[in-house]
């Protein structure tokens, strides 16, 4: 059984629909990302999942519960990581993690959470001296402590500098490996190709693409490039029948297509024939930033976060 389904999920603030018939499911184990620009309803879709946001419509199943009525039991089974959080101020590191630890049966300890986001030299610091991405390595840790089945993670590496963003992903990496299934929105493109098994892009509260991160799109993403020099005795004329768009300038020849295995299998099998040489010859893929800004038409894919809704909670602890 997938560890979240998804059906024709609804979410709507006055005329604006944030949520808008959304449907997907995510198995147990995986690493699913959902990405979208500003207002595409991601963090309203997992809000909702949470149990933090009552939805208008449709049904959502995670971990066997309805999260609008799982209440303790759901709770105790779930990590989450919000954008933002209030902590306790004058807490040292230590104290914080210790406390949010006793709220869980199953739990991991202290030191060995702060060692994995990288704040054991400021495991005695108080909170209030945390830089923002200091705060973040915490709110990380705070939701990695209760021993998740399932964590959720709201653009988990806001604020990180380079080398806090790849620990980061190391951790998230292990997790995978222990069996945790992690449901993740982030901006960051790179951060979806490194971790995510299958991404889905919103857009308008509308789910446009599902897939793998070098898949996604299909026929809809830029194609790929295959591209080589043509043998000197060969002209553009003498080339295969291919299927995807041919340019040249000069010798040298671009083929943008869709189907690049299938375009390559024919044009070095023609080469062979020949016995000629291909020199020069490349695939490009499109990347998973370029097929995210075709389906969504942005001109850029960094930025803030956040959706068209009310303001959410800061961290809370329920029983």
């Amino acid at each position: 059984m997938p560890a979240v389904i998804v059906e024709g999920l609804r979410k709507q603030y006055g005329s604006v629909r944030a949520v808008d018939g959304v449907s997907f499911t995510v198995e147990s184990g995986e690493v699913f990302a959902l990405l979208g620009p500003n207002g595409a309803g991601k963090t309203t879709a997992l809000e909702i999942l949470e149990g933090h946001r009552e939805r208008d419509g449709g049904t959502v199943s995670v971990l066997g519960f309805d999260p609008a009525t799982g209440g303790r039991a759901y709770r105790e089974r779930i990590g989450i990581v919000l954008q933002e959080a209030g902590f306790e101020e004058e807490f040292s590191v230590s104290e914080t993690v210790r406390l949010y630890a006793g709220f869980y049966p199953r739990r991991r300890g202290a030191d060995e959470v702060i060692e994995q986001v990288g704040l054991t030299d400021k495991r005695d610091a108080r909170v209030r001296t945390l830089s923002g991405g200091q705060r973040r390595r915490l709110d990380l840790a705070l939701g990695l402590v209760g021993c998740p089945e399932l964590l959720f993670l709201d653009e988990p590496t806001t604020g990180f500098d380079p080398r806090a963003r790849h620990r980061a992903w190391e951790s998230i990496a292990g997790l995978r490996l222990l069996g945790t299934t992690i449901l993740l929105t982030t901006h960051y493109m790179e951060e979806a190709q490194h971790l995510a098994d299958r991404v889905a892009v919103l857009r308008e509260g509308r789910l446009v693409a599902v897939g793998s991160p070098g898949t996604i799109g299909g026929a809809r993403a830029r194609g790929s490039v295959l591209a080589f020099r043509l043998p000197p005795d060969a002209a553009v004329a003498d080339l295969p029948t291919l299927t995807g768009e041919i340019h040249a300038d000069g010798p040298a020849v671009t083929v943008r297509t869709s189907r690049p295995e299938q375009d390559m299998h024919t044009l070095t099998g023609w080469a062979l024939d020949r016995g000629a040489e291909l020199t020069s010859l490349t695939l490009s893929r499109p990347t998973l930033e370029e097929v995210y800004l075709e389906l969504t038409g942005e001109e850029g894919a960094c930025g803030g976060a956040g959706d068209a809704a009310p303001p959410r909670p800061g961290r809370q602890v329920r029983s």
